[in-house]
């Protein structure tokens, strides 16, 4: 899945992915998420937030996670 909508710039909000280049970091938004289930609740209180950054800030946010399967020891 590309990520269009997903920057990275060392010089911008120490180096966090953002939302289209704007100050709004991808942990915010999946945080927005957490905070308002209610997706018109949550496009109230960031009108600049759209569907599609969404979207690719959920995907990029599974794409960080490592799907390796660990090893557990039993004691």
């Amino acid at each position: 899945m590309p990520f269009d909508r997903i920057s990275v710039d060392p010089r911008k909000m120490n180096g966090e992915p953002c939302i289209r280049k704007t100050r709004l970091t991808v942990r915010r938004v999946l945080q927005a998420l957490a905070l308002y289930p209610d997706r018109a609740e949550l496009q109230r209180e960031y009108p600049e937030l759209q569907d599609e950054d969404i979207r690719q800030s959920l995907g990029f946010a599974a794409a960080m996670l490592d799907d390796s399967i660990l090893e557990v020891k039993r004691v």
